[in-house]
């Protein structure tokens, strides 16, 4: 493996090497045009062979492009560009003009083809650049003083000059110093040109026998050499001497002049650089201070936050009053027609009286005809005079509308009596009857929230009204009294179980058994039993939501084997837990709801009509604008929060509605309001089922079924309420005085109380079975069978008394985990057949409505985000004062710690995205919102924060270390750095608990970024570190501030590439890299979103 290493690294240095040669060739060879020129013709001036210079060398710019792009292009980035900013003397060649006027034969001491290769042979392998390199020409037995470092020889004289020959030619003449812009490598003898951006100019000696402002020193032994000229030219590292300094700028190889003010030179700099506005730089500045900039971005950057903040804050405000003044305005209105049709009624009800009085008094002779046609006369009178509901409207213009939507309602009232009704509410306007293409040429301009919320109140005074008539109005009566009535209804779902059978897979545990009965729609059905009894498990089996489980027996839909998920887009899940968003407002979680699953073809004034309802029903009037609140942040009070978690559902209309213990904790004044709410729900057909504990006797006279379990999930009792307490009394069980019934009933189930007739409380669902003649199990069938089950909840079927091993334990534990992912999969991906005959919205309306909720909790959230930046602020900051951009590796250190500190900062925050509201999601996933709407709304709204936290980072770090890149190649890395990342936090959000999601998300990035910086010869390790974003970003970082250093800096920039690995061309290809991990990170996200549950 080691043999193999090494070869591989020697043929990627042989690949490396002509490629770094080139750079010096297309030089070396306009410099021999000039050369000839001068051999041929003796007398020609140096100002002749600067033309030739000129022209040779627009032509070799061309030629020689083409052999950059091919040898060299890991490090060149535009080839044309980079040789004019390396070798293009072409502006002043006042060097090349000194050189040919002071020294003869200058051709004979330029370096061959074959010297320049065999000097950046041990440039780039061995690194020898500064001692002796072991030519032929300078051994231990030869060493002439143009071996010397800053000197050179020439070639025989009888010899011709071919500086294209790969040989070393023997040195051994006229041997003098280096021309002024050349360097001499020490062992060579010959002659370089220096690159732009170098100062090249004669050594001179020090005291101490160094020859400045090069590093190289006289020889001992030799008193009449003197110092030469510059000794070599390579990394930034080795060779800083010959780099034009900072501060300075050096227009030719030979000058260097001092800084202007007002200007700023960094090292190696052709020209002086004037500073940006606000900036003061003195003289010999080598860089200037960006540090006032970077203050002004974040204060502009501030005040940009705080703008958006504010005006997005004052709109949601001043809409919110809107809302709020239609809403009393709308109040104020319905009232004053109510009230004034109260006093109407009363007023015409003691006219009728007079008149009848009067009639008997003045007119017992009247014909009883013309007493009636008097009466239908008056009658006539009295409906013409009563006033408008609509008191600032005229009733002589055009179609009102509350007409329209009365003439909708008649059409599409859920309750028969309400025709009725609102007929009235027109009373009094002589406008003509309302045909159907009438109704649509009104334009929707017209339907204000005024108007939309007058209809809504004006309908629910009407249903009030009609309930205090008819107070004890049942389900039944309803249907009756809109038979022959063209009404619109909600589905009817009736749910019948027989012999339902629920076995936990895997471990063989009976959680429910042979349960046999129904719920019809318009009732509202307890279930209640002891703990352990199997309520909640029975529910989510009549729900569809038992999973990890063997189900036996049947569930009818409305008499059909349908599964009840086809019927998901009508149906209701009360949990026990209050999930509810505590950082919105009580009216928005409910209109969120209703948004996203009531029918997309229902209208605004519906809309509204059904959640001002339930807000009025559940008594959320007070509350309705107040934050429902979280842990650390206070809200409303519990009881508050249980009706808004049962309001979620009601305002969706369901046809089946299942609540688990909806009550508990709540008082009983609560508790009624609750049962009053949901009693109206009944009479509108729903079909209700809900688990209670413990409700008083009030509270219990007010359902209609109950549903009393055993321990082992065995029923006890199914039938109505009110004759319960005969059943239980045919079997001999009283209840004694001031004892609630349920609570007897419980204590019994329990064993706490033994009934006065010796009856065991064991054999109490087997006498159920038998009075029925339901079906009776095979375990229960026998008498000892009966007496065995289990007191502690659940029995063991085939091998209840078989002792399990440890292996099997385990065993059983993993068929039930694989059995229970199985069966979530199935669940999620298995498409229903829709039988609900309800239309929500599309999948990208509802990521309107995501978008929306999801923004309003941002704006709410907006402390927990000004901390997240000023984190990132204090990081760039601190960063930028400890870590520098190397120009030896331009800055790959010091972006190392950006990559890290970013993706951890980043990656924890986004860890909040998905993981604060797990529990919202699944009720709002498992009720049939769209989670591809959820999971890309979630997306989009951060996609701020990726634009936001790179200018906050880089507002400090860039301002500080001030690299040569530019602010935006800087910016647009971190903004494909910021996408991957949180797209992995994502990932470990939604897979992970908090705990170990944070764990991950600060080990990975370290570890990764550690990876990828290390220089492995093992190709497997190798091919780990390319699975790093973090090589990506880095090499990103480095490849924009790598192409701002030329000329001098080019051997720097190809043996930095060439060490890390990296291509100056493959910028936009790291950016994409990086972004496609988070592309993938998101994919894997979603994945899980949809395949991971609650446990």
């Amino acid at each position: 493996m080691s043999g193999n290493t090494s070869s591989n690294s020697s043929s990627r240095r042989r690949r490396r090497r002509p490629g770094t040669a080139v750079l010096l060739l297309p030089l070396l060879v306009v410099v021999s045009l000039v050369a000839r020129v001068r051999c041929q013709d003796g007398n020609s001036s140096a100002a002749e062979a600067i033309v030739l210079y000129s022209t040779a060398f627009s032509y070799l710019t061309n030629s020689m492009t083409k052999e950059m792009q091919t040898h060299a292009s890991f490090c060149i980035a535009n080839p044309t560009t980079d040789w004019n900013m390396a070798f293009n003397y072409t502006t002043n060649l006042t060097f090349l003009a000194n050189c040919l006027q002071s020294q003869e034969d200058v051709p004979r001491r330029l370096c061959t083809l074959g010297e320049v290769k065999f000097y950046l042979d041990n440039v780039f392998t061995q690194g020898n650049t500064g001692g002796l390199i072991p030519s032929k020409n300078c051994n231990l037995t030869t060493w002439l003083s143009g071996c010397e470092p800053g000197w050179a020889c020439g070639i025989d004289p009888s010899l011709a000059v071919d500086l294209n020959s790969t040989v070393i030619p023997t040195r051994t003449t006229d041997c003098q110093i280096c021309c002024e812009g050349f360097f001499c490598p020490q062992g060579l003898t010959c002659m370089m040109p220096c690159p732009l951006g170098a100062y090249c100019p004669l050594a001179m000696p020090d005291d101490k026998g160094l020859c400045e402002p090069y590093e190289y020193r006289l020889p001992i032994g030799h008193p009449n050499h003197t110092c030469g000229g510059a000794n070599i030219w390579t990394d930034v590292s080795t060779s800083a001497e010959i780099f034009c300094a900072a501060g300075n700028y050096c227009p030719t190889t030979i000058d260097s002049d001092a800084c202007d003010g007002g200007h700023y030179c960094r090292r190696g700099s052709t020209s002086q650089t004037r500073c940006s506005k606000l900036i003061s730089c003195k003289s010999n500045t080598g860089q200037q201070n960006m540090r006032a900039y970077g203050i002004l971005l974040i204060a502009a950057l501030v005040a940009l936050l705080l703008l958006i903040y504010n005006c997005s804050d004052q709109m949601l405000s001043i809409r919110n009053q809107r809302r709020a003044k239609s809403r009393e305005r709308a109040a104020r209105r319905v009232r004053q027609s109510e009230n004034a049709r109260a006093r109407w009624k009363a007023a015409k009800k003691h006219v009728t009286g007079l008149q009848t009085s009067l009639s008997r008094t003045f007119s017992r002779k009247r014909n009883p005809d013309q007493l009636r046609m008097l009466d239908e006369t008056h009658l006539e009178v009295d409906s013409d005079s009563l006033p408008p509901l609509y008191p600032n409207e005229s009733s002589s213009s055009q179609v009102s509308y509350l007409e329209l939507e009365s003439d909708r309602w008649q059409r599409e009232s859920t309750n028969g009596a309400a025709i009725h009704e609102l007929e009235d509410m027109s009373q009094g306007q002589e406008d003509p009857p309302i045909s159907k293409n009438a109704k649509r040429k009104i334009p929707r301009a017209r339907e204000t929230d005024t108007q939309i919320f007058q209809f809504a109140y004006a309908q629910i005074e009407k249903e009030k009204s009609r309930e205090s008539k008819n107070e004890n109005i049942t389900f039944s009566q309803v249907i009756s009294m809109a038979a022959g009535s063209e009404i619109r209804k909600r589905p009817l779902i009736e749910v019948a179980f027989k012999d339902l059978t629920l076995t936990l897979k895997g471990k063989k545990r009976c959680l429910l058994k042979s349960l046999t009965g129904k719920i019809v729609p318009g009732h509202i059905a307890a279930v209640m039993g002891p703990s352990g009894a199997g309520k909640t498990t029975f529910l989510s089996a009549l729900a569809g939501k038992a999973t990890g489980c063997t189900k036996g027996g049947l569930i009818l839909i409305n008499g059909k084997p349908d599964s009840i998920h086809s019927y998901k887009k009508i149906v209701g899940f009360v949990p026990q837990d209050d999930i509810v968003h505590g950082d919105l407002t009580v009216e928005e979680n409910l209109w969120f709801s209703a948004r996203c699953r009531l029918s997309a073809d229902l209208r605004k004034a519906d809309r509204v009509l059904i959640v001002e309802r339930v807000i009025e029903n559940l008594g959320l009037q007070e509350v309705r604008d107040s934050l429902v609140g979280t842990v650390e942040k206070r809200g409303i009070s519990g009881g508050q929060r249980k009706r808004v978690n049962v309001g979620l559902e009601m305002v969706m209309e369901p046809s089946l509605l299942f609540l688990d213990e909806p009550t508990s904790g709540l008082d009983s004044s609560s508790s009624r309001l609750l049962l009053q709410a949901l009693r109206h729900e009944a009479q509108a057909g729903v079909n209700i089922c809900m688990v209670v504990h413990q409700p008083s006797y009030a509270l219990f006279q007010m359902f209609d079924d109950l549903i009393l379990l055993a321990k082992g999930g065995l029923m006890v009792y199914h039938g109505p309420v009110r004759q319960v307490e005969k059943y239980f009394s045919d079997l001999g069980i009283h209840v004694p005085e001031r004892i609630n019934p349920p609570d007897h009933y419980i204590d019994i189930l329990e064993g706490l109380v033994e009934p006065r007739t010796g009856l065991n409380y064991k054999e109490l669902p087997l006498i159920w079975m038998l009075e029925n003649g339901y079906t009776i199990p095979e375990d229960m069938q026998s008498h000892a069978a009966a007496l065995a089950i289990s007191a502690s909840g659940g029995s063991e079927l085939d091998n209840a008394g078989e002792e399990q091993t440890f292996a099997g334990e385990l065993w059983q534990d993993v068929q039930f985990n694989v059995e229970l992912r199985r069966d979530h999969l199935y669940h999620n991906f298995l498409k229903w057949n829709d039988l609900s005959g309800r239309r929500t919205p599309s999948s990208l309306l509802q990521y309107k409505f995501f978008l929306g909720r999801i923004s309003k909790q941002r704006f709410r959230e907006a402390r927990l985000y000004a901390t997240d930046y000023l984190i990132l602020l204090l990081s760039g900051a601190c960063l930028g004062s400890i870590t520098t951009i190397s120009d030896s590796n331009f800055g790959a250190s010091g972006y190392s710690f950006t990559v890290i500190a970013m993706s951890l900062l980043c990656q924890i925050a986004a860890l909040r995205t998905f993981s604060l509201d797990k529990l919202q999601y699944w009720r709002e996933s498992a009720s049939g919102i769209s989670r591809s709407a959820h999971f890309l709304a979630k997306d989009t709204v951060d996609h701020f924060n990726t634009l936001i936290k790179p200018v906050v980072y880089l507002s400090m770090f860039y301002f500080f270390t001030n690299p040569r890149s530019t602010f935006l190649d800087n910016y647009i890395v971190l903004v494909c750095l910021v996408y991957c990342v949180t797209g992995m936090g994502y990932a470990f959000a939604i897979f992970f608990n908090p705990g170990p999601a944070q764990l991950f998300s600060v080990l990975l990035p370290v570890c990764m970024t550690l990876l990828s910086t290390q220089a492995f010869n093992n190709p497997n390790l190798k091919a780990i570190a390319y699975l790093c974003y973090p090589k990506w970003a880095l090499e990103a970082f480095v490849i924009a501030n790598a192409k701002r250093y030329y000329g001098v800096w080019l051997l720097t920039r190809c043996g930095a590439l060439s060490k890390l690995g990296y291509n100056v061309h493959w910028w936009t290809r790291c950016n994409v890299i990086v972004v496609l991990f988070g592309v993938f990170s998101r994919v894997v996200a979603f994945i899980g979103l949809l395949t991971h549950h609650k446990k």
